[in-house]
């Protein structure tokens, strides 16, 4: 029976959540939305979400330690990929806020009470899947042009990725892979874990609602996804710290973008 209520929902069939067509300015007022959130009590939302810059830093030092160097950028953006089930805990603050109910930082693991949490786990399994194979691609392709050698020291490992030809043709095959990762993950989730947050849909129609915002939204949906990757490129710097300000205000942004895609129930 839980199988069951993983895949169809709550009432074990497989409903189709209708989807709305929206423009680039859907997504400014997205954003606009998703800061006004952040902007209300940002001490509690930069306090959830120190774990990104901390994790961030932790996989950077545990690639230098291991003489995983050449994991290390995979790790990085590889990272990136969790985001739309680690932000869940944001979706709820967001949600409370439409409600008018208590915001508190403490809310935002509600989701654990939410009858849909088995649909949230098998998703967010389905994403940590992704995650592996990405950094199994990553190490392939370095082994490809470098074979089994090792970087020394962080210095030489950049040096030979930035001034050999080698280096310049992993860079390039590197991004089209991470792309390729990037355009699944975006299609797939942009709309998965905020709707299984608001609705016991099942992980089939999530992801399906997922996939058509995306088919019926291409360029907007695009032009999120840029917009997430440049901003976590912004949050980076300086040593990913930018990450506690830049997650929550996409993960609001993210729940109030699945809002204008999302036509609600009546």
């Amino acid at each position: 029976m839980t199988a069951f209520h993983v895949m169809g929902g709550a009432d074990h069939s497989f409903t189709r959540p209708a989807i709305r067509k929206i423009g680039i300015a859907d997504l400014v007022d997205a954003l606009k939305l998703g800061l006004d959130d952040f902007s209300e009590k940002p001490s509690h939302y930069v306090f959830l979400c120190l774990m990104y810059p901390i994790a961030g830093i932790a996989l950077a030092i545990w690639s230098t330690d291991q003489n995983l160097l050449p994991l290390l950028f995979p790790l990085m953006s590889g990272f990136a990929l969790l985001g739309p089930m680690a932000a869940i805990g944001l979706y709820e603050i967001s949600r409370r806020r439409e409600k008018g109910l208590d915001t508190s930082w403490s809310h935002a693991f509600e989701v654990r009470h939410s009858p849909a949490l088995p649909s949230i786990i098998v998703a967010g399994l389905m994403l940590f899947g992704v995650f592996i194979v990405w950094l199994l691609v990553a190490q392939n392709i370095y082994f490809i042009f470098f074979g089994d050698g090792v970087q020394p020291t962080l210095l030489s490992f950049v040096s030979s990725v930035l001034t050999t030809r080698a280096g310049m043709a992993m860079i390039f095959w590197g991004d089209l892979a991470g792309f390729v990762f990037a355009l699944v993950v975006l299609a797939t989730t942009v709309v998965t874990f905020p709707l299984l947050l608001d609705r016991d849909v099942g992980v089939v129609a999530a992801i399906d609602a997922s996939i058509r915002a995306t088919l019926i939204n291409p360029v907007p949906v695009a032009v999120w996804g840029l917009i997430v990757a440049a901003l976590l490129v912004i949050g980076t710097i300086p040593v990913f710290v930018g990450l506690a300000v830049v997650m929550p205000i996409l993960g609001h942004a993210s729940w109030h973008l699945y809002r204008k895609l999302v036509v609600a129930q009546d």
